[in-house]
Order: C-alpha cells, then sequence, then structure tokens
C-alpha cells in the first residue's frame, strides 16, 4: 500500500508504527455552524480510508476532534446572545446528524479542546520550561525560530511566508511569525485558569495535544483539508516536535478542496452549501457517491448537475444489485417449490450455465484484485468506484443469460457477486446495510431521474449484448420498443445515444 505523504511530496510505502495497527488522527469542524460539502469532502474520505485500513486487516484507532474554543464561535455566540460552550455543542449535536446521514462511522474517539485545557496547559508549560515558547502580558507564543524544521511540510522558507503572509501586528512578538499558544482572557469570553493568567488555547496547540494524548509521538496518519497545512499543520508540527523531541506523524494526507466554479468553497467567500441543504435535495448516498467519484488530492467542482449526474450513475449500480437481489430470491422461491420432491431441487441441478458461471466467478477474483489495486495506490476511490461499475455491467450481462431455473454454479456466481458489492461498500460506505451487512437500497423522489437513467441504461446494455450475438430480434424489438415509448436510440461511434422523441 502507498500513500502520498505531503511532508515529503512523494507516494511512500505504507508501513505503520506497530505492526497490524493504524493510529489516525483528523482535523474535525470549528463548531459555530452546520458542516458544509467542503467540511464533507474530508470526513466522508477519511471515513473510507478508515474503512479500507479496516478492510486490510488493520486495527486502527481513529481519533477525530472538536474544536468548541474559538473567536469564530465566540463572535458568533456574541451574536446569537448565547453562550459559546452552549453554542458548540448545540452544533456537534447537529455535526452528528449530519455525519450519520453520509454514513460515517463515529470516530473511536471524539475530544472536544473544552474537556482538554489541564492537557493544554502541561503542553505550553513545558515549551515556556524549553525555551521554544514566552509569555508576554498572559500571551505565551512559540518562538518559530527556534524550530529549525519550521515549514517542512509548506515546503516554503520561512522568509518566503514571511513576506506573503498577513501577519497581525503584534509589536510584543519577537517575530512577526511567532503564533500564540495561549491567549489571555478577554472581557466577556471563556477562559480558564493557568500559571499565566486566567485565558484558552490558540487554535494550533488543540490537535497537537489531543493527537499526542490518545495517539502518542510519531503516530501514522494525520489529516485534514489542504488548507490546513499552512498554517495549522505546519504549526502543530513545530509545536508537537518541540515539546516531545520526537516525530510528530508518519504520514501527513491532505484532501483537495470543494470548488464552485472553481473557486473554493468557505464560510468567509460565502459561497458554501450547507450539507443539510444538499440532502433535501439529493439523498446521502449521492452525496457520498459524488464526494468519493474523484481522487481526493484533486480539486472537486460543485455544481446540482454533478450531483444529478452522479445521481445517475450510482442508479445504475443499485438497478444491478436490485437485479441480483431478484435473482437470488427467485433461486430461493424455485429451491422452496422443489422440497419434499424426490430428486434434486432446481439449485443442484449443473445446468447449462457453468461456463458462464466460471468465467463471471474468474471476473470477480479479477475485479477484487483491481479494487484493491486502486484502493492500495492512495485510496484511489475513483478508480476503485470504476471497478463497481465493471461489477455491475458483468452482473448484468450475467443475470439476463439466466434461464427459467438457476443452476447450482449460476447460483454460486451470484452469491459471490452479492458477496463482492457488499465488501466494496464496506469500504466506500455509499449504501447503508442491515446487521447482517446486506446492502439497503432506498428510493427518494430525487433519484427518480437516476432510475429512468439507470434502467435505460441497462436496457440498452441488454440489446448491446443481443447485438454481439447477432441476435438482431431481440435488438429490433428492443430499439422499436423503446420507440413506441417515446424513446429513440442513437447507435453511434461512440456508442448508443437515447432522447426522447420529439
Amino acid at each position: 500500500m502507498e500513500i502520498y505523504n505531503t511532508l515529503t511530496r512523494r507516494k511512500e510505502t505504507f508501513q505503520p508504527r506497530e505492526p497490524g495497527k493504524v493510529y489516525m488522527y483528523v482535523c474535525g469542524p470549528t463548531t459555530y455552524n452546520y458542516i458544509h460539502l467542503g467540511n464533507a469532502r474530508p470526513l466522508v474520505f477519511f471515513d473510507t480510508v478508515r474503512r479500507y485500513l479496516a478492510y486490510r486487516g488493520y486495527d486502527v484507532l481513529y481519533v477525530q476532534n472538536f474544536t468548541d474554543v474559538d473567536d469564530k464561535i465566540i463572535n458568533r455566540a456574541r451574536e446569537e446572545g448565547e453562550d459559546p460552550l452552549s453554542l458548540a455543542r448545540k452544533y456537534i449535536d447537529e455535526y452528528f446528524k449530519d455525519a450519520d446521514a453520509l454514513n460515517v462511522r463515529r470516530a473511536d474517539r471524539h475530544p472536544r479542546v473544552s474537556g482538554h485545557m489541564p492537557d493544554i496547559v502541561r503542553v505550553v508549560e513545558e515549551l515556556v520550561q524549553k525555551g521554544s515558547a514566552y509569555e508576554v502580558d498572559g500571551d505565551v507564543y512559540f518562538e518559530v525560530r527556534k524550530f529549525p524544521g519550521y515549514g517542512k511540510l509548506s515546503g516554503r522558507s520561512l522568509e518566503d511566508m514571511q513576506a506573503g503572509a498577513r501577519v497581525e501586528v503584534d509589536t510584543r512578538k519577537r517575530d512577526p511569525m511567532d503564533f500564540a499558544v495561549w491567549k489571555a482572557a478577554k472581557p466577556g469570553e471563556p477562559s480558564w485558569d493557568s500559571p499565566w493568567g486566567p485565558g484558552r488555547p490558540g487554535w494550533h496547540i488543540e490537535c497537537s495535544v489531543m493527537s499526542l494524548k490518545y495517539l502518542g509521538p510519531g503516530f501514522d496518519i494525520h489529516g485534514g483539508g489542504y488548507d490546513l497545512i499552512f498554517p495549522h499543520h505546519e504549526n502543530e508540527i513545530a509545536q508537537s516536535e518541540a515539546a516531545t523531541g520526537k516525530t510528530f506523524v508518519r504520514y501527513w494526507m491532505h484532501n483537495g478542496f470543494i470548488t464552485v466554479k472553481e473557486e473554493k468553497m468557505s464560510k468567509s467567500l460565502g459561497n458554501f452549501f450547507l450539507v443539510r441543504d444538499i440532502l433535501a435535495k439529493f439523498s446521502p448516498e449521492v452525496v457520498r457517491f459524488f464526494l468519493l467519484s474523484t481522487h481526493y488530492r484533486s480539486p472537486l467542482d460543485f455544481d446540482d448537475e454533478k450531483l444529478a449526474a452522479a445521481g445517475r450513475g450510482l442508479e445504475r449500480i443499485k438497478t444491478s444489485i436490485r437485479l441480483l437481489t431478484e435473482a437470488l430470491a427467485r433461486e430461493e422461491e424455485m429451491r422452496g417449490e422443489g422440497d419434499g420432491e424426490a430428486g434434486p431441487g432446481p439449485a443442484e441441478v449443473p445446468g447449462k450455465g457453468k461456463e458462464a458461471a466460471d468465467s463471471l466467478k474468474a471476473a470477480l477474483d479479477e475485479m477484487k484484485a483491481s479494487f484493491e489495486s486502486a484502493m492500495d495506490d492512495d485510496f484511489n476511490t475513483a478508480l476503485a468506484i470504476s471497478v463497481i461499475f465493471d461489477l455491475a455491467r458483468e452482473v448484468n450481462s450475467f443475470v439476463q443469460q439466466l434461464g427459467a431455473k438457476i443452476s447450482l454454479p449460476e447460483k454460486e456466481a451470484l452469491q459471490k457477486a452479492m458477496a463482492l458489492f457488499n465488501s466494496f461498500n464496506e469500504v466506500t460506505g455509499i449504501f447503508k446495510v442491515d446487521p447482517a451487512g446486506r446492502i439497503l437500497l432506498e428510493d427518494t423522489a430525487a433519484e427518480k431521474s437516476g432510475l429512468t437513467e439507470g434502467l435505460l441504461s441497462l436496457i440498452i446494455d441488454i440489446r448491446q449484448e443481443a447485438r454481439k450475438k447477432k441476435d438482431w430480434a431481440t435488438a429490433d424489438r428492443i430499439r422499436d420498443g423503446l420507440k413506441e415509448l417515446g424513446i429513440i436510440l442513437e447507435d453511434t461511434p461512440r456508442g448508443v445515444r437515447w432522447k426522447k422523441q420529439g
């Protein structure tokens, strides 16, 4: 398995700190509003990473924090006339509603800043004692130039960062690039006692303290959005390694931005779309599928049509799962009809479909290997999803060849295909499952157009199979039947297209 490490700017063979175990931390949201689609991308992607590591047999300890003490929370609470910590708790609850809808599994730990003040104060004290931080009027700053490796994650020199950064002017700092690890309390703000007087932590120190507390130095994976590389993760490295004297993280992973008309989606720009507003128009399955349809390090441009297109693609997969489910149910019914009769039931008869069944089984083995190869290559979910489409096409072709009775080899092939769908879904989490781990499919009004697209794709696939076999009568019957329903098929060098008549 290879992971692209932001720190080294190359793919590296994944070697965890401890054999068979993975320790993983992902920066969670600052809880002053509902999450938007840009927040949801790392939420869904790193959930998928965790799922795949578990699929590969690793014991994963996954930590995702909540920042519930922050300037944005304080300002929002002041606007709404609410206590800042109460406001944060409210939006943490709302976060879980959206995360549950997107089939994101709870982390093993969800630490909150407000619950770790003694830990934060202790680490800040260590930084001061080691000469890496200094106190001025109740504020404590990390002295950047005392850390020789500063800039190694972002790949920029301190001079370049200082020249290009918009640094808040504070003449009390020894250097403009120094950053706060503890802030003196201001009137009306929440505060906690410390050796430097009442105050609260700076943003960056929070993640260092919580990740080190639960995962220890040198943990395996630290994830987040690309926008966190600098200054947040750069500062995390500096203060963590200065405090412990050890490597902070082995592999740094960062997902690309969600864009709207190629501009980064963010609350500050006002071009963000809340997840719950999107879920009012599109199913959670479609949203999760959309978020995984592009490689995580690439930007992902959002608009309603792209989500609608994702819905149509997902419907093709759902149609195949339905066909597979119906075929297996039909086999069960036939077997039941044979109970008590002399001789073997229909499922035990070798039948004529053994060759096709063996061919499907071999294809399933190849697809399993291709799926794992895609995910082993820096968690390439886009390529993995293409394998799921391959599986859907193979299932469609096989099911339409089934006769009135399903033979034992055919039954085994059907079961193996369903097991593979379930296995792929265990990793991607696109569909929710029942207690036995079987995929649950739900239709919503927002997916009706996708259902139409999926059914037409299936019909066209069946017609193409008939044409390959030179079964012109079946192919013409499908074309003419669709024409009577107002659907025109056009055979082009790039494939079959359909359009509504008139």
